[in-house]
């Protein structure tokens, strides 16, 4: 007989760290993705529009977010 072992949510919870990095990491590269836009259409002219400075403020936001977030441990998130 096989016993199935119960996983406590302690255990595959996401810790405040991991999601700090994750948050950072999509901030991070969401804010270069959103600038590259702006150097592939190179023929375009007008530079940075509203919608691609309100993206850029929401990368950076949650690039922000994500750095605070590392630094409060390993705790459930």
């Amino acid at each position: 007989m096989t016993t199935l072992r119960v996983m406590d949510t302690e255990e595959r919870a996401v810790s405040k760290r991991q999601l700090g990095l994750l948050l950072a990491l999509v901030g991070i590269v969401g804010f270069v993705a959103v600038l590259l836009i702006d150097v592939v259409n190179v023929g375009r002219q007008g530079g940075i529009g509203p919608a691609q400075r309100l993206a850029l403020a929401l990368m950076a936001a949650t690039a922000i977010l994500g750095l605070t977030l590392i630094s409060r441990g390993d705790a459930p998130a």
